[in-house]
C-alpha cells in the first residue's frame, strides 16, 4: 500500500523521449535520472525551471502518484524512462492505458504502472487540480484506489505482476528463488564441474 501525492499531467501519448530525452542516455546506473525526468518540459531555453509546468509547482512537489493521459510511454523501449521516474520519487503511475514494453519495464523497476478507465482518470485529474495537494492510497493487495473519505476505483492487475510488485522482484530476483533448484540440476546433471558447459556470453 501506497499514499501519496498526486501529480496530474493530462497529456496523452507521453512518450519515453519526453519522459527522458535521449541526450541523458549516458548511463547503465538507475540512479540520478530524476534530474532529468521530463527535462523539456521542466526546463525553459537557456535552463531555467519553467514556473508553469506541474511538478515544479508547489502543491506537487514531492508527489509520488503520477496521473496521466492515454498510451503512457510509447515510443522507445529505453528502461531509463521507468529508472527516471522512480528516481524522482514517483511510486504509482495511473492511466488509462500504456505502451506495454513501458509496463513491463516499470514492473521490473518496482514502479506500478496502474490501468483506470478513463472516465475515473479525468475525475481525479480534475480533482487533482482543484484539491491541490489531492492525496490517494493504491493499494496493490486489494487493487484499490482510495482518498481519505472513501473508496474510488479499482483497477485489474494479474496474479503475477502483482506479486512481483509487492515483493520487488524483477527477473534476476525470481531467477536467484530458485538458486536451490538451479543448483541442484547442474550438480546432479554435470557432478564433475569441469564438464559444465562454457557460457556462451
Amino acid at each position: 500500500m501506497h499514499t501519496g501525492v498526486v501529480a496530474p499531467l493530462d497529456r496523452a501519448d507521453i512518450d519515453t523521449d519526453q519522459i527522458i530525452p535521449k541526450q541523458f542516455l549516458k548511463s547503465v546506473d538507475r540512479d540520478g535520472y530524476g534530474d532529468f525526468l521530463f527535462h523539456d518540459w521542466r526546463k525553459e531555453e537557456g535552463g531555467s525551471t519553467n514556473p508553469e509546468f506541474v511538478l515544479n509547482k508547489e502543491p506537487y512537489r514531492g508527489a509520488s502518484i503520477l496521473l496521466a493521459g492515454r498510451n503512457f510511454g510509447c515510443g522507445s523501449s529505453r528502461e531509463h524512462a521507468a529508472w527516471a521516474l522512480r528516481d524522482f520519487g514517483f511510486r504509482a503511475i495511473l492511466a488509462p492505458s500504456f505502451a506495454d514494453i513501458f509496463r513491463e519495464n516499470a514492473d521490473q523497476n518496482g514502479l506500478a504502472a496502474l490501468s483506470l478507465e478513463e472516465d475515473v482518470v479525468r475525475e481525479l485529474l480534475a480533482r487533482a487540480y482543484s484539491e491541490a495537494p489531492l492525496s490517494l492510497t493504491v493499494d496493490l493487495e486489494e487493487r484499490t484506489i482510495a482518498d481519505s473519505d472513501a473508496l474510488l476505483a479499482s483497477f485489474e492487475i494479474d496474479d503475477f505482476r502483482q506479486m512481483c510488485l509487492l515483493e520487488g522482484l524483477d527477473r534476476i530476483g525470481l531467477t536467484l528463488r530458485q538458486a536451490e533448484a538451479i543448483s541442484s540440476f547442474e550438480q546432479q546433471r554435470w557432478p564433475n564441474r569441469s564438464e559444465v558447459p562454457p557460457k556462451s556470453f
